[in-house]
């Protein structure tokens, strides 16, 4: 099963378990961007580096928010790249995802921070009340 090698917050590194219809779309956009060949490289390079010419490290996490910004700006709204992440993690939640798995795909390292994206409970229907068999 392929995987996909995140680096995260305070240098934690995990791996997380790639789609087979992602790895396939991965693979069009590697091309299409000129390092198809680098599958152990970093997968969201520059197009240009003004300062050491050099393409082949990740962009930067403020260089991503900024996109984000940028090109949501462009559909007539703005977001940072964080509500993409908190709605991946509520969309998960909400098709059954363990919490769990959804703390460890986030890697936060307490499970309360990942029950702020769990609006299953804000549902009445979800609610325990309607779970008793009387």
């Amino acid at each position: 099963m392929p995987h996909l090698k995140v680096s995260g917050t305070g240098d934690k590194t995990r791996y997380l378990p790639l789609h087979p219809g992602t790895n396939a779309l991965i693979h069009e956009y590697l091309e299409a961007a000129g390092h198809g060949e680098d599958d152990n490289g970093a997968l969201f390079r520059p197009i240009k580096n003004n300062r050491t010419g050099m393409l082949a490290k990740a962009v930067t996490p403020d260089a991503v928010y900024k996109l984000v910004r940028q090109y949501s700006a462009l559909l007539g709204f703005e977001i940072g790249a964080h509500a993409l992440r908190a709605t991946a993690a509520t969309n998960a939640l909400d098709h059954q995802a363990d919490i769990a798995k959804v703390q460890e795909w986030l890697g936060h390292a307490n499970i309360a921070t990942t029950r702020i994206y769990d609006h299953r409970k804000t549902r009445p229907a979800d609610s325990p009340t309607f779970k008793v068999a009387y």
